[in-house]
């Protein structure tokens, strides 16, 4: 989810680097307020926006990677991560044994579906074919559990969205404003170290701010938690960068003005998600995510 110092291959618009920049602020406008606005409704609302988004993720992964058995593969990975989504969707508000049952049949039909693509798929593709299914299951999955538990789940993905904007738009800026040596110009030639550092000293601020807001938590654990997801979004977005090149490929996706494809715009977001989820259930377990990820 990064729009950070930037996407290598894609071309700059006619209109130059302003016009480029005029498109992501517009379609930041209409996305960011459209996923707070479902994250505060929660519930089904909530999970179809997510499902929906991986569902997307799905097709977008399975077009850039599979070869001539593209709708077979597609159609098997699209089944399982829709029944995944259903799944975790139908656990929220259910008594304890079926809550923890529901996420774990989640699991396995995502494990079941990557599996069916491997076979599907030609040999000389199946593993990148496979990864796709839990690449897009998670990015349904994971801000299902975050926000599932009633009391904090909101918050927690307030505190998951603040972190990973700041990251790209700090690292942005500071990344073209300062410039110096490359992060990693074997993939991504135009990221900078100075972005790099600017977005996770833009992550921390903004965990500050939503602890000040919300009052929930203490300012040093946030801290501690905005520099690991920061990272993790900043990792997420080399590794498609990566992909892409591996593949040859300019954007994974034409959906979404400015940004390519949602791939594009959300290969940040789904690892710091994941991540997320994962100190959530570390430190809260299932019944209590976002408390055990916002709360030590």
């Amino acid at each position: 989810m990064m729009m950070s110092d930037a996407e290598p291959a894609r071309p700059t618009p006619v209109g130059g680097r302003g016009s480029e920049l005029a498109l992501r602020v517009a379609s930041a406008l209409v996305l960011a307020p459209l996923a707070v606005g479902v994250a505060y409704l929660g519930g089904w609302a909530f999970a179809l926006f997510w499902g929906i988004a991986a569902i997307i993720v799905m097709w977008e992964w399975t077009t850039l990677v599979a070869g001539s058995d593209r709708r077979s593969v597609l159609i098997t990975g699209m089944a399982a991560v829709v029944l995944a989504v259903a799944l975790a969707a139908s656990s929220v508000g259910a008594v304890e044994y079926f809550h923890d049952l529901r996420f774990a049949a989640a699991a396995i039909v995502l494990a079941m579906g990557m599996l069916a693509c491997a076979v599907i798929a030609t040999r000389e593709r199946a593993v990148w074919v496979a990864a796709g299914v839990p690449y897009a299951g998670a990015m349904g999955l994971a801000p299902i559990v975050l926000r599932s538990e009633a009391e904090h789940g909101f918050i927690a993905m307030i505190f998951l969205f603040a972190v990973v904007w700041a990251t790209d738009i700090t690292a942005y800026f500071v990344g073209r404003a300062v410039g110096g040596p490359k992060l990693a110009p074997q993939l991504s030639p135009n990221k900078t170290w100075s972005g790099s550092i600017g977005g996770l000293a833009g992550a921390v601020l903004a965990a500050a701010v939503v602890v000040k807001v919300s009052g929930v938590g203490s300012f040093v654990a946030a801290a501690m938690i905005a520099i690991a997801l920061s990272v993790a979004a900043q990792i997420g977005d080399l590794a498609e960068s990566a992909l892409k090149r591996h593949f040859g490929v300019k954007d994974a996706g034409t959906l979404i003005p400015g940004h390519g494809g949602l791939m594009d715009r959300l290969d940040g977001f789904v690892a710091a998600a994941v991540l997320a989820c994962l100190i959530g259930l570390a430190h809260g377990g299932m019944h209590a995510p976002a408390r055990g990820f916002l709360i030590w």
